[in-house]
């Protein structure tokens, strides 16, 4: 059974199921509803946990033997089996079903895994965990940028704080991508906010710049038609120590596919079809973002700066002068709508 994290918390105030499963890939969501179940199962008489981490070679019967074995200490128990692969193998598959099919007395099982991609969930293992009538599967997905304001102002009134719209704002640009990092900052911002409105001045003194970035959100950022949003991801990026090349190839491998479906649109194709044809095809949550930086540029400006991202790798290589980093902003900039003054 599928759940959502408020509903998580409805479900264990009111009964322990024998299997959780928490997956997702952001570290301090996926931890707070471990917690949770782990709050639970102490409240409803868990004194002994066991934890397993699965990696290369692990050895699938431990997880047999710690449900046919006795607890020493207590006559409940919370098993942990972190998976961070996010596939079992043959041995853990059959292992996992084994248990749905046999659920011992007395013992949880937590599952944690990372997000699913798409063959594993069509597995019959991963099928078999989030369809169980004894099971419940929360899925965990990221915060969006446009979600991240009412997040931290939700984190805040949590811990008795109020915040002004603008610091807010502040406050989000400064952890965006680094949930890990504002959550410390919420707790910072408890010393210097108690019975106060949490304005700019505080946040600009108090709060670190701890903005994480990847070069698949620069890239949707650039197609979003965001330009200084862009432009300070790409910066982030490069003060993180991300390599040029990495950041070229993600904007290339963009540029390519845009270009292509340009040409395609420009000879009359639909645009569903243009989707479907790419390889692989472009996912729905995509499909609007794509189809807004098509109608946003014309056809020959895609190929302009395929031209930009072939001068940029030759810079990289050393076969051309100049800063390869003014060609990514370049780049960057005028996908996103910008145009610099050159």
């Amino acid at each position: 059974m599928k759940l959502n994290a408020a509903q998580l918390a409805r479900q264990l105030a009111n009964e322990l199921a024998p299997v959780y499963v928490v997956s997702g890939d952001e570290p301090l969501l996926t931890g707070e509803l471990a917690d949770l179940i782990r709050q639970a199962c102490r409240a409803a008489g868990c004194e002994e946990r066991e934890v397993y981490h699965v990696e290369r070679g692990f050895d699938w019967s431990q997880l047999y033997d710690a449900s046919h074995s006795l607890s020493l200490f207590s006559s409940k128990r919370l098993i942990e089996l972190r998976i961070p692969g996010g596939k079992p193998g043959d041995d853990g598959a059959k292992a996992l079903l084994a248990w749905l099919d046999d659920l011992p007395e007395d013992i949880t099982l937590l599952v944690s895994l990372p997000k699913l991609d798409g063959s594993t969930q069509r597995s019959k293992w991963a099928k078999a965990l989030v369809d169980h009538t004894h099971t419940r599967f929360v899925q965990v997905w990221p915060i969006e940028p446009a979600q991240l304001p009412n997040w931290m102002r939700d984190r805040l009134a949590a811990a008795g704080i109020q915040a002004h719209p603008d610091a807010l704002e502040l406050l989000s640009t400064r952890v965006e991508g680094n949930l890990l990092a504002a959550a410390q900052e919420v707790e910072k911002l408890k010393l210097f906010c108690q019975g106060q409105v949490l304005d700019v001045e505080t946040v600009g003194q108090v709060v670190a710049d701890s903005a994480r970035y990847d070069v698949f959100g620069l890239a949707d950022a650039m197609l979003q038609g965001q330009p200084q949003h862009a432009l300070r991801m790409l910066n982030g990026l490069r003060g993180e120590g991300v390599e040029a090349p990495v950041i070229l190839w993600s904007l290339s491998r963009e540029l390519r596919a845009l270009s292509s479906m340009a040409d395609d649109l420009a000879r009359g194709l639909p645009i569903d079809r243009i989707f479907a044809a790419q390889r692989p095809p472009v996912w729905d949550k995509r499909k609007p973002l794509i189809a807004q930086a098509l109608k946003r540029h014309p056809q020959q400006a895609w190929p302009q700066w395929l031209r930009i991202a072939q001068h940029v790798d030759e810079q990289i290589k050393g076969q051309q002068p100049g800063s390869v980093w003014d060609g990514l902003t370049r780049i960057v900039a005028e996908v996103s709508g910008a145009r610099l003054m050159l």
